[in-house]
C-alpha cells in the first residue's frame, strides 16, 4: 500500500471518529472537522517534526496552534490516532468530567494541546510569541496555525498580521480553511472577506493557494512549498480551498453542519460513505 492510500485510510477512520463524537453527545461542530481532515493529517502524519511523547514548550520540535478551536473533534482524532492519548478517550468528548471539551482546552494536561481555543482570532498572536522564542532559543523549528475564513473578520487577526510582517516572523505557517462558509451563512454574504490573498501579500506576507485542499497529495505539496518559503523574511500562508462537510455528500455545499450532529440515521449514512479502516474506537 502506498504511502497516500496509507494516509486516505487515515483520513476515513477520521471522519468516523468525527461522525461518532459528535453523534453520541448531539452537540459539536462536524462541517468545518470534516472539511479539514485532509490537512491534519497530512500535518501530523507527513510534514511536521514531532518528538517522541509531549511537552508544553515544544523545543526541538514543530509547534501546531489550532486556532478555530470549534473543530475540536477533528483535532482530537488526529492527535489521538498519532499517538498522543488513548483512541479510547475519544468516547469521552464533551462529557462531564471529560479532557476532550468541546473547545481544546489545557485545565486537565490533554497532551497535543497548547493553547484554550474557544474564542477566535487569538491564535495567530500565540504562534507569534511562540515562533519568535524559537529564533530566541536558536530552535529552527516552525509553528504552524489553522484559522477559519469566518475568523478573520476577527479585528486581532490583522493585528497579529501586521506585527509578523513587521517583525519578520519567517518561521510561522498560517493556513486559511478557505471553505467561503461560516455558522449563519457564506463569509460573502454574512461579511465579505475580498480578496484575500491580495489582503494578506499587502500586510507583507508570502501566500499561496492550495485549490484542492481536501486532496492530500495537493495538500502536502502546498505545505512542502509554504516550507521553502521560510527563513526569507516573510511569513507565510497557505490558502486552503476546502468543502465543509467533505466526506458526507448530505453535509457538502451548506453551512448547515457548522455545529449541528446527525440523526442515528444520518450517522448510519455517514459511517456508510466512511467504512471502517483503522478500527472504531
Amino acid at each position: 500500500m502506498s504511502n497516500i492510500n496509507k494516509l486516505e485510510d487515515f483520513a476515513t477512520q477520521v471522519r468516523r471518529d468525527i461522525l461518532r463524537q459528535v453523534h453520541a453527545v448531539n452537540s459539536g461542530h462536524p462541517g468545518g472537522s470534516l472539511g479539514c481532515t485532509e490537512f491534519l493529517v497530512a500535518l501530523y502524519q507527513e510534514i511536521m517534526n514531532r518528538k517522541e511523547g509531549f511537552d508544553m514548550d515544544g523545543i526541538g520540535e514543530d509547534v501546531f496552534y489550532l486556532s478555530n478551536g470549534h473543530i475540536s473533534p477533528v483535532i482530537y482524532s488526529v492527535l489521538a490516532r498519532s499517538g498522543y492519548f488513548p483512541i479510547e478517550e475519544l468516547s469521552t468528548f464533551r462529557k462531564l468530567g471529560t479532557r476532550l471539551q468541546g473547545h481544546p482546552s489545557t485545565h486537565d494536561g490533554l497532551p497535543g494541546v497548547r493553547i484554550a481555543s474557544g474564542s477566535l482570532g487569538q491564535g495567530l498572536s500565540v504562534a507569534l510569541g511562540t515562533a519568535q522564542a524559537k529564533k530566541l532559543n536558536n530552535d529552527d523549528n516552525l509553528v504552524f496555525t489553522l484559522h477559519g475564513d469566518g475568523e478573520l473578520q476577527e479585528g486581532q487577526i490583522w493585528e497579529a498580521a501586521m506585527y509578523a510582517a513587521a517583525n519578520k516572523v519567517d518561521n510561522l505557517i498560517a493556513t486559511v480553511d478557505y471553505n467561503g462558509q461560516q455558522i449563519d451563512g457564506s463569509t460573502e454574504e454574512v461579511c465579505s472577506l475580498g480578496n484575500l490573498k491580495a489582503k494578506f501579500e499587502a500586510f507583507g506576507w508570502d501566500v499561496l493557494e492550495v485549490k484542492e485542499g481536501n486532496n492530500l497529495e495537493a495538500i502536502i505539496a502546498g505545505l512542502n512549498e509554504a516550507k521553502s518559503k521560510t527563513g526569507k523574511g516573510k511569513p507565510v500562508c497557505i490558502l486552503l480551498h476546502t468543502m465543509m462537510g467533505n466526506g458526507v455528500d448530505f453535509m457538502m455545499h451548506t453551512h448547515a453542519w457548522h455545529g449541528k450532529a446527525p440523526s442515528n440515521e444520518q450517522l448510519e449514512l455517514a459511517l456508510s460513505q466512511n467504512p471502517e479502516t483503522l478500527g472504531d474506537y
